[in-house]
């Protein structure tokens, strides 16, 4: 019996092992997909490039963060980001999601390899020191979340036409947008890597995920 005992407990453990070791093989390896606008929703991309469907990057840009200063995609380059699209004045959707920024901020905070970046659709009212206030508010840290405002022809451009995100308004309004919820992953070779619901934390804590496992890719 003492003899079985220990067979039984050696083809127990191999069985353990043999099992785990094909899980292990089978389990579809993790991946993310480099969208481009052919994969999104058309109401969110620009007719000019609706169609493209690879090697799609996002665009050069120039814009003025909460600090006063000129950020452009050099501050971003090498480096993996989140980005998304706000007013500091909404009342819905905005407060939710700066405030899932700012936790997000707190997790990532000392990963030199990741940064946030979020653009104001109203760029006429949110000035400098209204971003400010606004940065303040959310503990934004400078250098690792930029709350941006520019010229409101840029903005529209670069979320429709690099970050695929933000929805048109009245049509013969051409530069009048209505943001979204997204949070838009982008890889440090200026790729769309995913998209997220800002408003939902588990969406969020997804991302994080994401964003990390896009850290151990690199």
């Amino acid at each position: 019996m003492k003899r079985y005992k220990i067979f039984i407990i050696v083809m127990v453990v191999l069985s353990i092992t043999c099992i785990t070791l094909f899980y292990n093989v089978l389990k579809p390896k993790k991946s993310l997909p480099i969208f481009t606008p052919s994969m999104v929703n058309p109401e969110l991309v620009d007719t000019t490039v609706q169609y493209v469907a690879n090697k799609h990057f996002i665009s050069d840009f120039s814009f003025i963060n909460q600090s006063g200063k000129v950020i452009t995609q050099k501050d971003y380059e090498g480096k993996i980001y989140v980005a998304d699209f706000f007013f500091t004045t909404c009342k819905t959707i905005c407060p939710m999601m700066s405030d899932n920024m700012s936790w997000l901020q707190e997790q990532i905070k000392n990963n030199p390899k990741v940064m946030l970046l979020s653009h104001s659709v109203t760029p006429e009212i949110d000035s400098v020191p209204v971003l400010k206030q606004y940065a303040i508010q959310k503990r934004a840290i400078d250098g690792k979340w930029n709350l941006v405002t520019g010229n409101k022809k840029d903005i529209y451009y670069i979320a429709r036409k690099s970050y695929l995100a933000v929805k048109t308004g009245k049509p013969e309004e051409l530069y009048d947008m209505v943001h979204t919820e997204n949070f838009v992953l982008v890889d440090d070779k200026r790729r769309v890597r995913g998209f997220y619901d800002g408003t939902k934390r588990e969406e969020v804590e997804k991302l994080l995920e994401d964003i990390l496992f896009l850290c151990k890719e690199e």
